[in-house]
Parts: C-alpha cells; structure tokens; sequence
C-alpha cells in the first residue's frame, strides 16, 4: 500500500462532503426565494380582485347615478358603453404598437436620423462597401463544382 492512498480516500470523501453542503446552500436559498415570491404573488393575486371588486362598484355607482334622470335601462346601456371604450383603450395600450412606415421601410421608430448618422460615420455610405470578387450574397452556398477530384461520387 502506497502512503498517499489513504489521503486519496479522505479527498473523495471531503469532495463528497462539499458537494452535499453546497446543494443543501443551493436547496435553502431557492426555497427561501420561491417562498418570497409566492407570497408576492398572492399579494398581486389579492390587489387584482380587489381592484376588481372596486371596478364593479364604480361602474355601479355610475349607473345608479345615470339612473336618476334615465330610464334603468338607458342607465345600464350608457355604462356598459363606457366600460367597453375603456377596455378598448387599455387594450390599446396594453398592444404593441401597430406596423406602420417605419416598419415597412426596415427601420425602428427614428430610424432615418440613426440611419444618417450610421451613414455618416462609415464614410457616406450606409454600409460597409462588399469585399473585392464577392459577388455572391451573404448566407449563399457557393456552387460545387462539377468535377471535384477530391468529391466522392455517389451512383446516382
């Protein structure tokens, strides 16, 4: 037996230890974050419903409100129009904005001033001029040619 075969031995074992505390750190930490995030959750969850609740007893009192010089019915028409324009404009909001000329020119929002000055720091130009003899456009596979001697041949 060589000296250093019981020193082997206790590296394995000390390796084995190390891991084993370092996934019981790993195991706390992650719970101790998903328990903080639960818990704000559920505070969303609960200011969502409230705002709910609230939402429905506004329009209730806007109806109640309109009520008092309309018949029950045009009350409750008038407020179901406002609450549907009111979705429509926070959907609208809540939307990416739509594709316009921008978009279909190729450029972001104040693209043609970013544009210009892209243009104005490669020397007039708005992009890098091509290499010499690539003719071939980017992302293209060059043709191969007919007779490779090193191409191996399928019988095809």
């Amino acid at each position: 037996m060589k000296p250093l075969d019981h020193l082997e031995h206790l590296d394995k074992h000390l390796v084995d230890e190390l891991a084993q505390v370092a996934r019981e750190t790993v195991r706390e930490e992650l719970r101790e974050q998903t328990r903080k995030q639960r818990r704000k959750a559920a505070l969303y969850a609960a200011s969502g419903a409230l705002a709910l609740y609230a939402g429905a007893a506004l329009a209730l009192a806007v109806g109640l409100a309109l009520a008092l010089g309309l018949p029950d019915w045009a009350a409750a028409l008038i407020t179901a129009v406002i609450l549907g324009a009111l979705a429509h404009v926070l959907r609208g909001m809540a939307r990416p904005s739509r594709p316009g000329r921008e978009h279909a020119a190729g450029m972001a929002p104040g693209g043609d001033d970013a544009r210009r000055t892209a243009a104005g720091a490669v020397g007039g130009m708005p992009y890098p001029p091509a290499p010499p003899g690539g003719t071939a456009a980017p992302g293209t596979v060059p043709p191969r040619p007919a007779a490779a001697p090193d191409v191996p041949h399928r019988g095809v």
